[in-house]
């Protein structure tokens, strides 16, 4: 429609959730393996009744695919599963007979890798052997193997370009750096592009085409298919990189209690800034489907994830079986109030506390992450749902706008909120600390503002 932001399709979130797992924080010593091949990490997001019901990556000790079976067990039955990577032989025969509908997977470099990185020889031969026996699997299964990579709409690059920059945790930390002259965003995000890229794209086309070969995709090596199969590969982790830059990795900016709570800091921190930041592009990337994302501690779980696993997400929209015209579509700007959105929409905490595939456990850490400060009609339900800690942007935090209000939060109580902050020990001292993230260390000139 004429006017309407561009959004993001469930195809991609899921492919992009699948990619960002890939690269969950690990939480434990990765062994050396005794095998032959390589055995690259991967993501998996399971999705049912087109809503996601598991989030997962590989441990030092099992595949993705296998960790969801533990998991779901029967429960896979007629899922949609999206790989960051195409599962190994092993996986795929126990994905497949628990009746998957579907299995996508990211045409890269697949589980078992065929990129020559071995000193051994004999890997890519076995690496061969296994995407083989990939193929004969995928050609007498039921379920279909595919690849299910959709072009971004127009304009969604730059859209993400534009709203990632001015995102909250972007603005905090440059109202704290001001007079600073530095862009440490565009810095964070061409690292980031650089990073992915080697990750998740085949920099040489020729190997990726003998990769694709061996992988039984032969139709997708002659152009046009080739270069748009490429450009819609590389779109996505700009994408990638575009969102993940919007919460930088930036000296000691992070998620802190505030006020008193921030003596007590190292006690109630219950997640590292890395998992915590790592969960808030998640929330981000929900974003543009206009979301938020909720997740829980477990204990003793398999999953590389350690002691998290997922419970819900949610995005805002209007109720379901909605038409597009059905209600109102306006924003605060327009003065008369009968035809605005806000008394319609459902909000993603609303959404993600409806869908939740898990229960919340009252003895157990519930966490929920929000891009946007919860408004005083989700404060409510957070609080009365069990959730014990929130992560959320606070630019609204006390104020009015238009038809909702903010107030709620920072009166919330038995709930810790985590906001972007400045580590409290650095608060009081912050102008000799800005001055040191811009000055050349004696050791390494060139780090100065990295």
């Amino acid at each position: 429609m004429t006017g309407q932001t561009p959004r993001l399709s469930k195809v991609n979130l899921f492919t992009l959730f699948s990619l960002w797992m890939e690269l969950f924080p690990p939480i434990e010593q990765q062994k050396k393996s005794q095998v032959k091949y390589i055995v690259k990490k991967t993501g998996l997001v399971v999705v049912k009744n087109i809503k996601m019901v598991g989030l997962h990556c590989s441990s030092a000790d099992l595949h993705a695919g296998q960790i969801a079976l533990i998991k779901h067990g029967s429960r896979l039955k007629n899922c949609d599963l999206y790989f960051s990577r195409k599962p190994c032989s092993t996986c795929l025969k126990m994905i497949v007979n628990a009746g998957v509908n579907r299995i996508s997977y990211w045409p890269a470099d697949p589980e078992i890798s065929l990129q020559n990185e071995a000193s051994n020889p004999a890997s890519t031969e076995d690496a061969k052997l296994d995407a083989k026996a990939v193929d004969r699997l995928k050609s007498n299964s039921r379920a279909r193997v595919c690849l299910l990579l959709q072009p971004l709409v127009c304009d969604m690059v730059q859209f993400v370009e534009e709203t990632s920059y001015k995102c909250d945790f972007i603005q905090k930390i440059a109202k704290t750096l001001s007079g600073c002259n530095t862009d440490f965003y565009t810095e964070c995000r061409q690292e980031r592009i650089k990073e992915y890229e080697s990750l998740f794209l085949i920099s040489n086309e020729e190997m990726h085409k003998q990769i694709l070969m061996t992988m039984g995709l032969e139709n997708l090596c002659e152009n046009p298919y080739f270069s748009n199969l490429r450009q819609n590969m590389k779109d996505l982790i700009l994408f990638l990189a575009t969102v993940a830059a919007s919460v930088p990795t930036f000296g000691h900016f992070g998620f802190y209690c505030n006020g008193s709570q921030q003596t007590n800091e190292m006690q109630h921190q219950s997640l590292p800034q890395e998992i915590a930041r790592h969960c808030m592009i998640q929330a981000r990337l929900l974003a543009y489907r206009t979301g938020e994302f909720l997740c829980e501690w477990e204990k003793n779980h398999c999953d590389g994830t350690g002691a998290m696993y997922f419970v819900g997400c949610g995005y805002n929209a209007f109720p379901v079986g909605s038409e597009y015209a059905d209600f109102p579509h306006m924003d605060d700007k327009q003065k008369d109030r009968e035809i605005r959105k806000f008394r319609y929409i459902i909000h993603a905490e609303q959404n993600a506390l409806t869908f939740r595939c898990q229960e919340i456990k009252p003895e157990e850490r519930s966490m929920i992450f929000v891009t946007k400060c919860p408004c005083d009609e989700c404060v409510p339900l957070i609080k009365g749902a069990g959730i014990k800690q929130i992560y959320a942007g606070d630019v609204d935090v006390g104020k009015k706008k238009a038809d909702i209000s903010y107030m709620k939060f920072r009166e919330l109580e038995g709930v810790r909120k985590f906001t972007v902050n400045m580590s409290g020990r650095l608060k009081w001292d912050l102008p000799n600390y800005i001055r040191s993230l811009f000055q050349p260390s004696p050791q390494n000139p060139q780090q100065a503002g990295s």
